[in-house]
């Protein structure tokens, strides 16, 4: 009987000894299975705030797109612009001077003779001037300034003009008369011109002029300003 008490002893006493054990292994568990469950915590919260932080960067990012496309577009019209101010800065460079003869000297007229070719070029800045035709075409609507200079031998009945013309219709005249020596005489306007107007000077109805190597008798214009 006491064999057997002493070996249910022996036996409780190692059933506890188990069950300590058991419970010890337990508890690093549960404090593994903690730790576990707190570093997943930390990673959860951790991808939370990349979460927001990419969708913080894809928000920056389209903003930058957007900001991009602004900046772009600026830089095309100022491109456009610049290309505009150049090419109308262009444009608004006109300037000619030409005189009567290219070459020799005589009279031009009485007869025979209704717009008068400047032929002898001086200056064609813009070539607006044509010298084959007699005709300025203006390239730009603007305000132009146009003079003429002329000359001619005095006669009793042929007088020494011409006249300035637009489209056509008589703007000015130069006219001078008399019946011996030399003369000279000119005239000149400002004149308001929409693009492909054209102005030229034609002989006086009966009347003549002179040019020779010297010049006498030219015909100039300029951009004032354009409109």
């Amino acid at each position: 009987m006491s064999t057997l008490v002493t070996e249910q002893r022996v036996e409780l006493i190692y059933t506890k000894t188990q069950l300590e054990a058991m419970k010890t292994r337990l508890k690093a568990s549960e404090s593994k299975a903690e730790a576990m469950e707190t570093r997943l915590r930390a990673s959860e919260k951790t991808v939370e705030e990349q979460r927001v932080e990419l969708t913080h960067t894809k928000t920056q990012l389209e903003a930058m797109k957007t900001q991009l496309g602004t900046s772009e577009s600026l830089v095309h019209q100022l491109k456009t612009e610049v290309q505009d101010l150049r090419r109308e800065g262009e444009q608004s460079r006109v300037s000619f001077s030409a005189s009567l003869l290219a070459e020799g000297n005589g009279n031009i007229g009485p007869s025979g003779v209704d717009t008068l070719l400047f032929k002898h070029v001086i200056t064609n800045i813009g070539n607006a001037y044509n010298a084959h035709t007699g005709v300025f075409r203006a390239p730009i609507r603007g305000v132009y300034f146009f003079v003429v200079f002329i000359n001619g031998g005095g006669h009793a009945s042929t007088p020494t003009a011409v006249s300035l013309q637009k489209n056509g219709e008589l703007v000015v005249i130069a006219y001078a008369h008399q019946a011996s020596l030399s003369l000279t005489a000119s005239n000149g306007a400002s004149l308001l011109l929409k693009e492909g107007d054209v102005v030229y000077v034609k002989l006086w109805p009966g009347a003549w002029v002179y040019d020779n190597q010297n010049h006498h008798t030219t015909f100039s214009g300029h951009l004032l300003f354009p409109m």
